[in-house]
């Protein structure tokens, strides 16, 4: 474990530093030279830490040429026509992201032997769909990096990188020129989840059918501002991203469903799979989906064939394998950052956590308990550090709203089946098949709007220095990992509940 924690440590290292810092190759060649003093070092006296430092140096430098390769320039035929109006074609990639004024519709165009993704911001209308062949027209703008009013940079030019973008079409005008071509993958998946929108929407008033869309297969589209802003100040933000927790949900229930039939168990693994694939799919394949599906598929994987699953090494191979394919996730995609830090936290810190509250005799809300304090705990540092947004009644609501996930997932996919099936013959029907579903959806909103009305909240804290973040989390791989400490923690607590 220690070695595969070197690996992902420094080549994670390397990514970071190169993201941040301007870093050319004599820094490479030093870091060489360091790797090479510690195999050195190892060779004459063998010792574990020269290792693992020859090898965290290494994949240093490997991190800091990964990084560079992916920062490349704006392509030049698009580059020159920055500031003007421009037209093209082109076909859209990814589902409109819808607001209350405008929708932002990526799209991939062409010219010449160069191609590229242009975010249009549009009017609401028309309405496009992923694989649509589009003419697109708008002022050409090239993005840029921008600071708040408390004065934190944000890197939009290197967040829409990540996916790809890297143009903006302000004031756009889209015509759609001919539909996707009934062969495209990525198309069908879109049309699946439209349909279950579309189901959602015929059986739930709003804003409860898009909070129900995102709670199944993620996404805040439809719900406004105010909400989402509810829902972060709340901390509730994660009920309506999609988690790894959303995606084993989903795989357990086919996995499930599949073994009422008394099938062998690589057949149940192997619905799960297709299941959880399909699923990732349809929900539009981001970052912090792809790191969970992947997590989930070892887990099938370990379960299909008896082996144990360490979800720790998991984790971190899931990270380094992300890190690999698209470096620009680790310091400008801040939900990718978020997800890997709420899931180390459930599988290092919830364990320490958890026999605190041994006072606690009911199982499963000694296990909420654990699993919220984690998840929250882990991610404060980082949250803190890109939104400055310190909300004190965190824990409260997501102790109360966690135990109704599972659930509102449930009742939410019905309602969507619902809605397809008795829509157009028997309205009333689906309606009241929907309402568990509308009764869990009031419930949230009720939760994450009533929690942020509570005097102090929230508050906003001023910017701060990244290394206080790295700080944070060496403090807490500390205490994760000290067995004494968590020892002594233990009897304190149970000294306090006693009396």
């Amino acid at each position: 474990m220690s070695g595969f924690v070197a690996v992902l440590g420094g080549f994670a290292s390397g990514v970071l530093l190169r993201s941040l810092f301007v870093l050319g190759w004599p820094v490479i060649v030093f870091v060489l030279l360091l790797a090479a003093l510690c195999g050195a070092a190892a060779f004459l006296q063998p010792r574990r830490a020269s290792t693992l430092g020859a090898v965290f140096f290494i994949f240093l430098a490997l991190g800091i040429v990964r990084a560079s390769l992916a920062d490349t320039p704006l392509p030049t035929p698009f580059a020159a026509s920055v500031k003007e109006r421009v037209s093209y074609e082109g076909i859209v990639v990814a589902d409109p992201d819808l607001r209350d004024a405008n929708q932002s519709v990526e799209v991939r165009v062409r010219q010449g032997d160069a191609s590229t993704i242009m975010l249009a911001i549009a009017s609401r209308t028309p309405i496009v769909r992923v694989g649509e062949r589009v003419r697109v027209s708008g002022t050409l703008e090239a993005p840029e990096a921008f600071a708040d009013d408390n004065g934190r940079v944000f890197h939009y030019d290197k967040y829409l990188e990540r996916e790809g973008v890297r143009f903006i079409l302000n004031f756009s005008f889209i015509r759609v020129e001919a539909p996707a071509p009934w062969y495209s993958l990525p198309a069908a998946l879109a049309r699946v989840k439209h349909t279950f929108l579309n189901g959602i929407a015929a059986t739930l008033p709003e804003p409860d059918a898009s909070l129900a869309g995102g709670v199944v297969i993620g996404g805040k589209s439809g719900l406004g501002s105010d909400l989402q802003r509810a829902f972060a100040r709340s901390g509730l933000v994660q009920i309506i991203v999609l988690s790894g927790y959303n995606v084993m949900v989903v795989a357990e229930w086919v996995m499930y469903g599949v073994g009422l039939f008394a099938l062998p168990r690589r057949w149940s693994a192997a619905a799960g799979v297709l299941a959880l694939l399909l699923f990732v799919g349809v929900a539009g394949a981001s970052a912090t989906t792809l790191r969970a599906g992947l997590m989930a598929l070892i887990a099938l994987y370990a379960r299909a064939t008896g082996r144990s699953y360490a979800a720790g090494r998991a984790l971190l191979a899931v990270v380094l394998l992300m890190l690999l394919y698209n470096p620009l996730l680790l310091a400008f995609d801040p939900g990718f950052g978020l997800s890997v830090a709420a899931t180390a936290g459930l599988i290092w810190l919830a364990p320490r956590i958890e026999p605190l509250f041994s006072f606690v005799k009911n199982l499963f809300w000694k296990n909420a308990i654990a699993t919220t304090l984690a998840a929250q705990v882990a991610v404060l540092p980082l949250l803190l550090y890109d939104t400055g947004t310190l909300s004190l009644v965190a824990i409260p609501a997501n102790l109360l709203a966690m135990p109704l996930v599972p659930a509102a997932m449930a009742f939410s996919a019905l309602a969507g089946l619902a809605g397809i099936l008795f829509s157009a013959i028997a309205p009333l029907l689906g309606i009241v098949i929907a309402f568990p579903a509308y009764l869990a959806m009031r419930f949230l909103v009720l939760l994450a709007t009533g929690s942020t009305a509570l005097p102090f909240a929230a508050f906003i804290l001023p910017a701060f220095p990244f290394v206080l973040v790295l700080a944070a989390y060496a403090a807490l791989i500390f205490l994760a990992s000290s067995k004494r400490f968590s020892t002594t923690l233990q009897l304190r607590f149970a000294k306090n509940a006693s009396t």
